[in-house]
C-alpha cells in the first residue's frame, strides 16, 4: 500500500506564502502528476512529500501514517531529480549500489537488485562506465534504477525529462508509462510540460499561485475544464477565447452575440445566466473549421500559414484584435491577408462566466 494524503497543508516562507490549504488523495498504484506555471508551487509540494521540507500547516500521511515531521530517509520514499545527482566518480553500479550499501544490505540481495533493474531499464552494458560517458537518456536510466533498487513506497520525479532533447522525451516518456504499468508503484511527477501530463497521468492536479485549481483524468480536464485557467493549460496549441454575450437564454442553452458578428447556440445552464451577460466563449484550434456558405461563423484575417502536410496551422486575428488560431485538417492554399470564415459548432465550445468559472452544462 502506498496511498498519500495531504490534509490542510500550506508552506510559507517568510511573508511568502506558496502553498494555499492543499487537500489532495493520491490513490495507491496511482501515476499523479502535478503541472502548473513556473512558480505554482508543484516543486515545493513534491518537496513536502519527500520530506525535504517542512509545511507550515497540514499534515501530511503515508497509509495512513503521519509523517508531517518524519525524516525524508525514513519515508521510504525514493526521488528522481532533474539533474540526475548520479556521482560521476562511481561507476554506474556503484551508484546503484550506493544506498543500499549504506543501508548496510546484504550483498547477495544488493546484486540481485541491481540486476533486476538493470534488465528492467535496458542498462545492463552499461554497468561498469561512469555517467560522464553515458548519454543524457542513458543517464536518466540509471537515476530511475536508483530508485527502483531500494523498492520505495512511492517514486517522486520532478522534472526528469527536461534536460533531454524533444525526440528522446517522447521514448522516456513511453518507457516510464510502461515501468509505471510493470511496477504497479505509486508515482508522482512534477512537469510544466502539459504534454507529458495528459500522456502520463491516471489523474492530473492542476496548481495556480499555489492552489490546486483542479484534479481530474487527462481527458476530464481536457473536455470540462473547471475554469479558464485550467482550459488554456491543458491542451497544445492553447485554446482560443472569445468574447461574447448572452441573448435571451431558455431551454437547455442559450445564444450568444460573439464579437457582434456572430450568433452561436451554446449548450450551458440557461438558469445560470441572463440576458446581456459578458462571457466568454472557448474553442481548441483543432475544433475550428471554415464555415459552410452560408453559415454564422467568426470572420477572420489570416496572418501567417503553417504548412505541415496533414494539417495546417492558420494564425488568424478577429475583428476585436484577438489571435485566433486554428488547426484545419488536410492542406490549405491560404496567403497573409486573406479573410476566412470559421465555424464553430456547439458540442465544441466551453462557456466562462465573467469570474472564468465554467457555465455547467456545456
Amino acid at each position: 500500500m502506498s496511498q498519500i494524503t495531504l490534509t490542510g497543508v500550506g508552506k510559507s516562507f517568510g511573508a511568502v506564502q506558496v502553498l494555499r490549504n492543499i487537500d489532495l488523495d493520491i490513490k495507491d498504484g496511482e501515476f499523479a502528476v502535478f503541472v502548473g506555471p513556473s512558480g505554482c508551487g508543484k516543486s515545493t509540494l513534491l518537496r513536502l512529500i519527500a520530506g525535504l521540507d517542512t509545511p507550515t500547516l497540514g499534515d501530511i500521511r503515508i497509509d495512513n501514517a503521519d509523517v508531517t515531521r518524519t525524516p525524508a530517509a525514513d519515508r521510504g520514499l525514493a526521488m528522481v531529480f532533474q539533474s540526475y545527482a548520479l556521482y560521476p566518480h562511481m561507476s554506474v553500479k556503484q551508484n546503484l549500489a550506493f544506498g543500499l550499501e549504506n543501508s548496510r544490505m546484504p550483498k547477495a540481495e544488493i546484486e540481485e537488485r541491481i540486476t533486476e533493474a538493470a534488465r528492467m531499464l535496458e542498462i545492463g552494458p552499461y554497468l561498469d562506465r561512469r555517467p560522464g560517458q553515458l548519454s543524457g537518456g542513458q543517464r536518466q536510466r540509471v537515476a530511475i534504477g536508483r530508485a527502483i533498487v531500494r523498492n520505495p513506497v512511492a517514486f517522486l520525479l520532478d522534472e526528469p525529462l527536461s534536460n533531454l532533447d524533444a525526440e528522446l522525451r517522447v521514448s522516456m516518456r513511453a518507457e516510464l508509462a510502461a515501468l509505471h504499468k510493470r511496477l504497479k508503484t505509486t508515482m508522482i511527477y512534477v512537469t510544466h510540460d502539459q504534454i507529458e501530463a495528459m500522456t502520463l497521468a491516471d489523474r492530473i492536479v492542476v496548481l495556480r499561485d499555489g492552489r490546486i485549481e483542479q484534479v481530474g483524468a487527462p481527458l476530464e480536464l481536457y473536455n470540462k475544464p473547471a475554469n479558464r485557467f485550467v482550459a488554456g493549460f491543458i491542451g497544445a496549441p492553447n485554446m482560443n477565447f472569445l468574447p461574447a454575450k448572452v441573448e435571451e437564454p431558455g431551454g437547455e442553452g442559450f445564444f450568444a452575440d460573439v464579437l457582434g458578428e456572430s450568433r452561436q447556440a451554446v449548450r450551458a445552464n440557461a438558469a445560470a445566466v441572463r440576458a446581456d451577460q459578458p462571457i466568454t466563449l472557448g474553442i481548441r484550434p483543432q475544433h475550428l473549421r471554415l464555415a459552410r456558405e452560408n453559415e454564422d461563423g467568426v470572420e477572420v484575417e489570416v496572418n501567417l500559414v503553417e504548412a505541415l502536410g496533414s494539417e495546417t496551422v492558420v494564425h488568424t486575428t478577429a475583428g476585436n484584435g484577438d489571435p485566433v488560431l486554428a488547426v484545419l485538417q488536410g492542406q490549405r492554399p491560404f496567403n497573409a491577408g486573406d479573410r476566412i470564415t470559421l465555424g464553430l459548432d456547439p458540442e465544441n465550445l466551453h462557456a466562462f462566466d465573467e469570474t472564468g468559472l465554467r457555465l455547467q452544462g456545456n
